[in-house]
């Protein structure tokens, strides 16, 4: 059967539909763009009056009278002055304006930048989360993207900030090794040169990826609020600690998180090892101990390159030496190991007669090694006792003694350190840039951050014991001889130093013109080490330094 043809009112309605609907939109688009002032006023106007209802509804109902009293004097100024009216409508007119001006658009999806680069990372993360058994993969080549990416953000340059990634409960998350690859992946496809966070959420097959802000270097050397057998390593993340400690930085007064480290008997990390590459920051780090030791407590430093870093330390009050050539380290430490045995005899004499400890044996004693390497190297080259066998000792019964061992040692001479030291240095520094796998055998567990190539000096990773690994920021304390140095950080420095102790100058006797000249003077002979002090007897307040021949 042939088809009959539709009537033309049929056929050709749809088209003159269409055209009205285009006639319509272009009459309303010319019609708002006309009508778009008088729409931003009148929105203006709305939320103008919303505004003054809501302020009027907040004020108590005892200032209410006088408020109005006040708004209807206004009025009648306005309306009594030449151009009054005229000049309140304009102003109206103009903040109502402004009020009801188009906001811009919030962005509530990723751009096509941002989609690409999803599709990217989903794409690369397929052969890690995916086995060919799974009759359901959440990643496979082409698959959607949108269901595995819960969260995520970008910065101004496209680059993901945040990542929440769900991966398959199968994924061996427990493998240190799979973790890794991952991490690695991530690393490389996000962007290098930021430090990024990985946190593993086990139970609920989680992974987020956040990008960590730069630690602020803004923080000086200062007096730390803290009590007596606690010290400032330096300061971490907001969420990493659950203390703070108030500072005064280049912007003001603050509160920071800080990593605190407790010694004495009650601690569990009484000894300290610092790590890092040539002007990383350790010389800083122990400067900034001795100085927050100092006020409590008696100071022993032992400088293995002799650069002269702890200048600045000679003569105060509490410094009972600086010591840079090895005949001075090895008499410094080994009076330290005779005072270690002659507290511990102390108190132990002390305890058994019923009586507390004598006071020199409670005040503290740090003993600051730097760089112990390099004099080991030499006492090897003149056959002479390596300084480090003195520290035995000291790491082993200095907490009972109040007694504290800091060591600093670069990353390229750790392996001269001796193995007392590494067993009794349960506290734990890295500064500086280093591979994940150095900074894992130093610390003795992986940071959960991926480490940056370059650092300003005092950055670096803290582990306290068995405690978590966190990044760490040290207070900038550097040298003040130092000609590079900032006037800030010199007096911020200089102001932290205890007082000098008096030189003593024997007296000069007065010799006749016509005398002969005295014959030379005999070389001086080293004075021998000090026995331990008798029991009841203080102990000598400044260790008893051997001249050098």
């Amino acid at each position: 059967m042939a088809r009959r043809p539709l009537p033309r009112i049929l056929s050709s309605g749809s088209a003159q539909i269409a055209r009205s609907r285009e006639i319509a939109r272009t009459a309303a688009d010319s019609a708002t763009d006309v009508l778009h002032p008088l729409i931003t006023v009148t929105r203006g106007l709305r939320k103008l009056a919303a505004a003054a209802r809501a302020r009027w509804a907040a004020t108590p109902k005892d200032r209410r009278g006088p408020t109005l009293f006040l708004v209807a004097a206004v009025v009648l100024a306005v309306v009594l002055m030449p151009y009054g009216p005229l000049f309140a409508l304009v102003t109206l007119m103009g903040a109502a304006a402004w009020k009801g001006r188009e906001r811009p658009v919030v962005k509530t999806g990723p751009d096509e930048a941002e989609v690409a680069r999803l599709k990217g990372l989903y794409e690369a993360l397929v052969p890690y989360f995916s086995v060919p058994e799974d009759p359901a993969p959440l990643f496979a080549h082409g698959g959607d993207w949108s269901g595995v990416f819960d969260e995520y953000a970008f910065d101004e340059d496209g680059r993901p900030t945040r990542l929440r990634i769900a991966y398959p409960p199968y994924f061996t998350d427990g493998e240190p090794a799979a973790r890794a690859r991952v991490e690695q992946l991530l690393h490389a496809k996000s962007g290098r040169g930021r430090e990024y966070l990985f946190d593993w959420d086990e139970e609920g097959n989680r992974l987020v990826m956040s990008v960590l802000p730069a630690l602020p270097t803004t923080i000086a050397a200062q007096r730390f609020v803290t009590v007596p057998g606690e010290t400032v390593l330096g300061f971490t993340d907001a969420d990493a600690v659950q203390r703070t400690v108030p500072v005064v930085t280049a912007d003001g007064a603050e509160d920071a998180p800080a990593v605190v480290w407790r010694t004495g008997p009650r601690s569990t990390e009484p000894h300290l090892l610092a790590v890092g590459q040539p002007g990383s920051g350790t010389t800083s780090l122990l400067r900034s101990l001795a100085l927050q030791a100092l006020p409590h407590g008696d100071v022993l430093i032992v400088e293995g390159t002799g650069s002269g870093e702890y200048a600045c330390l000679v003569g105060r009050e509490g410094v009972l030496g600086v010591e840079s050539a090895l005949s001075g380290a090895l008499g410094c430490l080994q009076w330290a190991a005779q005072e270690t045995e002659r507290r511990l005899i102390a108190a132990n004499q002390a305890r058994q007669a019923g009586r507390p400890a004598p006071e020199d044996t409670r005040r503290p004693l740090w003993i600051l090694v730097d760089r112990p390497g390099v004099l080991g190297h030499l006492a090897a080259a003149e056959g002479r006792q390596d300084p480090q066998e003195l520290l035995q000792v000291p790491l082993r019964h200095g907490r009972a003694a109040h007694v504290t061992v800091v060591v600093a040692e670069q990353f390229d001479s750790v392996d001269t350190l001796h193995e007392t030291v590494r067993t009794h240095t349960r506290a734990r520094v890295v500064l500086g840039p280093a591979p994940a796998d150095r900074i894992a055998w130093a610390l003795g567990a992986k940071p959960h951050t991926t480490p940056v190539p370059q650092v300003p000096p005092g950055r670096g990773y803290a582990r306290l014991g068995t405690g978590p690994v966190l990044r760490l920021q040290v207070p900038a304390t550097p040298d003040p001889y130092d000609d590079a140095t900032s006037e800030a950080h010199r007096q911020a420095v200089l102001e932290l130093l205890p007082e000098r102790l008096p030189a003593v100058t024997p007296p000069l006797e007065k010799v006749p013109e016509s005398a002969a000249p005295p014959a030379p003077a005999p070389a001086t002979v080293p004075e021998p080490l000090a026995e331990p002090a008798a029991p009841g007897h203080p102990a000598p307040r400044h260790a008893p330094v051997p001249a050098e021949g």
